[in-house]
């Protein structure tokens, strides 16, 4: 883990077969997944984010391919802007399945964080050689200038941390939904369902090189995908009691799946 920092004091981190260390000796156990937790003390990953049944769910419903157009789409991209022995890191990683695409079809060095320790538990079980550790996106744990290419699909966009740890010239991808995403979805859950805005997240620094559209159709024909696909999305914490009433008579369900990625880059210092 040689992009890796002591999230207590900024020293370089030190590998033994079970814990990682630093020069001050602040300790980090590695879990027998094989992921470490790099939360602050007192500030437990467990109770932050997905719950263990979401986690696996979202697990389950990806495994089963339904967004591998938006995984082809970031491997394109990595493929593209990075090469071999790069450094990737997956901001935001959740349970793993877009670095697991990754890992088997580039020869990288792939890293991925989440603060749900729920999600950075089934990642590490995936075994696909990144590594995998449990972290707050407003304070990673990762060395200055250490990242060749990143990646941060809808979540916070911190931009002082993304260029703190991209190397000169590294590239950061982030995805927000496009104009038609999940509109049958939301025609279901809402009276008056909205289309939405594309818009990128606002950067000072970061320069945006290139935009890349990802456009596929879903055609779920169980419950069980129907449930998932509403637990990973934000429509799941406000919808109407009327609309979850029509989204569980739902037997089938097909709907777009739309996403913009906005490729941005760390300009060279002189």
């Amino acid at each position: 883990m040689n992009i890796l920092k002591c999230p207590v004091c900024g020293g370089e981190l030190n590998a033994e077969p079970r814990r990682l260390f630093c020069e001050n000796n602040h300790s980090f156990d590695i879990a027998k997944e094989g992921y470490v937790n790099l939360l602050r003390s007192g500030k437990s990953g467990d109770s932050k984010g997905d719950n263990k049944e979401m986690a696996r769910s979202r697990r389950d419903f990806l495994n089963k391919g339904w967004y591998s157009p938006l995984a082809e789409a970031i491997c394109g991209c990595a493929e593209k802007y990075s090469k071999d022995g790069d450094a990737v890191l997956d901001i935001c990683c959740g349970e793993g399945y877009y670095t697991d695409y990754l890992t088997k079809r580039l020869s990288r060095s792939f890293y991925g964080f989440d603060i749900s320790k729920n999600m950075v538990r089934l990642a590490a079980k995936r075994k696909c050689g990144a590594e995998f550790f449990v972290a707050n996106i407003a304070s990673v744990p990762v060395r200055n200038n250490s990242v060749d290419f990143a990646f941060h699909l809808f979540a916070p966009f911190h931009e002082a941390e993304f260029l703190r740890v991209l190397k000169d010239n590294g590239v950061i991808i982030t995805a927000v939904p496009g104009k038609n995403h999940l509109f049958g979805l939301k025609n279901v859950l809402y009276s008056e369902p909205y289309y939405n805005d594309e818009k990128p997240p606002q950067t000072s620094s970061l320069l945006l090189t290139d935009t890349v559209r990802v456009k596929s159709e879903l055609k779920l024909s169980t419950k069980e995908d129907i449930s998932a696909l509403f637990q990973m999305t934000p429509y799941y914490y406000h919808t109407p009691s009327e609309g979850m009433k029509r989204l569980e008579a739902l037997e089938k369900l097909s709907t777009e799946i739309e996403f913009v990625l906005f490729v941005y880059k760390k300009a060279a210092v002189n």
